[in-house]
């Protein structure tokens, strides 16, 4: 199940008021005060949601609670709940795929049981109004950095592959979260956590993409660098 968290703000862009009556599929009587006092459920994806306005149009940013993973939706469409869930689930893959073929990661995933299980998984989901103290705190300076961007660029990301770029950059910034006791990198912490969830990989598994990941990533600053020597 996904479990959208919504501030105060995600929660009204949620919703829209028809005939003096306010229409949501915002629930503002969530089962507990925070994500963690939930009753465990291992298949429940747990996400805070935020909305601000840039350039006049409404910037969506949802964060995978659990690993700092982010993305960024652009000039989203107020309150519309199908529009979201499926342009978000469609990033969300295409961003994990992304960066699975840029890593060599494709190597441990199967395909098929792959989306068995993500569709099986995520098919129903809910919104809650409910905060994440640490979790807006990273949205809140993703968000300071985005609107710098669009200041520059002049415009909005112009399309999912754009947006999706960004969403790499901040994914590949080092975080700290309470409860870890040293940084670590969103995009990984998500492909880890893939892995296990949707391609039912072993602790092995998992450390043996971990180590693939960091050769390529030293694989590819020794090009980098050999390239500005030239």
């Amino acid at each position: 199940m996904l479990i959208f968290n919504c501030t105060e703000a995600a929660s009204k862009f949620f919703s829209r008021v028809h005939k003096g009556k306010t229409i949501t599929p915002v629930d503002f009587q969530p089962p507990s005060p925070t994500p963690e006092e939930d009753e465990p459920e291992h298949s429940a994806e747990q996400w805070l949601v935020h909305v601000i306005t840039v350039q006049r149009k409404h910037v969506l940013f949802v964060m995978h609670i659990k690993t700092r993973y982010c993305m960024i939706f652009a000039d989203a469409k107020k309150a519309d709940v199908e529009g979201f869930t499926q342009r978000f689930t469609e990033r969300w893959i295409y961003g994990l795929m992304r960066y699975a073929l840029q890593h060599d990661i494709l190597q441990w995933v199967d395909d098929e049981p792959m989306m068995e299980r993500f569709e099986e998984s995520n098919r129903e989901y809910v919104f809650y109004k409910r905060r994440h103290r640490g979790a807006q705190k990273h949205i809140d300076d993703i968000a300071w950095i985005f609107q710098s961007y669009a200041a520059e660029w002049g415009t909005l990301p112009p399309d999912e592959f754009a947006a999706g770029r960004f969403d790499a950059q901040m994914n590949d910034t080092l975080r700290l979260s309470k409860g870890s006791k040293d940084y670590y990198s969103p995009d990984e912490e998500m492909m880890v956590h893939w892995l296990r969830k949707y391609c039912a990989l072993d602790e092995q598994g998992v450390q043996a993409a971990r180590d693939r990941r960091k050769e390529v990533k030293r694989e590819i600053w020794e090009l980098e660098q050999q390239l500005r020597q030239q």
